[in-house]
């Protein structure tokens, strides 16, 4: 199925972001739950949670995501809407492209 654009209701999903080899490393754990309408607000708020690991909040913005198992690429993240029980899979740049 794979995300949708343009969120169409306010109603807030739940499910579960997945850290991937650096960001697992920062983020202490490898997952953890997401409660957001938007790709944007889940972030902000895993930013948030870690506020005390600068080197994971720093490292989100340079983060490739797929939400639902499909690639977000260079789309607003306010604009990727997250679906109940979905996935955002948070893969960090890796050396050799």
């Amino acid at each position: 199925m794979g995300a949708t654009t343009e969120p169409a209701s306010g109603a807030r999903a739940r499910g579960t972001i997945r850290y991937w080899a650096a960001a697992k490393s920062e983020a202490g754990l490898a997952e953890e739950p997401y409660e957001a309408v938007t790709l944007a607000e889940a972030l902000a708020a895993a930013k948030e949670r870690h506020a005390e690991r600068p080197k994971l909040v720093q490292l989100l913005g340079h983060c490739s995501y797929l939400v639902d198992g499909a690639q977000v690429g260079g789309r607003d993240h306010a604009t990727v809407a997250l679906t109940e029980g979905g996935t955002v899979e948070v893969l960090p740049p890796f050396a050799g492209g």
